[in-house]
């Protein structure tokens, strides 16, 4: 990390916390984890001690929680005129980027691992697969970087924030919605085979089951690392050619 991305990132992170917002959005992440873990997944009637409803939730969660985070990270600055100022100090567009990116990735990883008590909850309750849980955060991260990685591409084509977070939503939901078998039963009347496959091989769920269940296939890192390398570089060449059209 170079000192330019080291500065953006402490700027952005500490401005997570210099409002309200940051605590409000954390405290209603916590309660809704928990209200779909205990509550609405069943956890007590299941009678396994286990996080799996917990994680059966969190793509859903992150569908509408992240652009929320992400939303403000370009389209503020560009509201506000700042981005100007921002690209013409000595830093690359792409140390910005990553530094506005790193700390919102940073800030939704700490509003995950506090819910380490749901996870001490289930041990006192039970014996569960603690590799697995751990494997499965692992897995929740990195989802949740590739929904961050989207909503900085959005939040990068327009100056107003409710549109960054509705466009950000719906290409979310696309990733989300292409490994469910609603979608992949449509196309199995008519799609060839191979057509079928990667269209499930571009979902997050497809590649966060795999992690939820313990295993860390390097095919699904893969997969969330590229996702979000594809969605920063098209970032990148949102703000160049904005910056280029003044």
């Amino acid at each position: 990390m170079t000192s330019a991305m080291r500065s953006i990132f402490r700027r952005e992170f500490s401005s997570y916390f210099a409002t309200p917002v940051a605590y409000v959005f954390i405290v209603i992440y916590l309660m809704l984890s928990g209200i779909f873990t205990f509550y609405v997944g069943g956890f007590y009637e299941r009678g396994q001690a286990d996080l799996s409803p917990f994680f059966t939730y969190q793509p859903w969660l992150f569908l509408f929680l992240i652009p929320a985070i992400s939303m403000r990270l370009w389209a503020e600055e560009r509201k506000s005129g700042t981005i100007e100022l921002l690209l013409t100090l000595p830093l690359g567009v792409m140390d910005a980027l990553l530094g506005k990116f790193l700390a919102a990735w940073a800030f939704t990883s700490i509003a995950l691992l506090l819910t380490f008590p749901i996870w001490i909850t289930v041990n006192y309750l039970g014996d569960p697969d603690n590799g697995v849980i751990a494997a499965s955060y692992i897995g929740a991260m990195l989802m949740a970087g590739g929904y961050l990685s989207i909503g900085v591409a959005m939040s990068a084509l327009t100056r107003n924030q409710v549109i960054a977070f509705v466009l950000a939503i719906a290409f979310c939901f696309i990733f989300t919605m292409s490994g469910l078998p609603i979608i992949l039963n449509f196309l199995d009347g008519w799609a060839p085979d191979w057509f079928i496959t990667l269209i499930a091989s571009f979902s997050f769920l497809t590649h966060f089951s795999t992690l939820s269940k313990g295993v860390l296939d390097v095919g699904d890192l893969l997969y969330f690392f590229s996702l979000m390398a594809l969605w920063l570089f098209l970032a990148h060449v949102i703000i160049d050619a904005k910056r280029e059209d003044g």
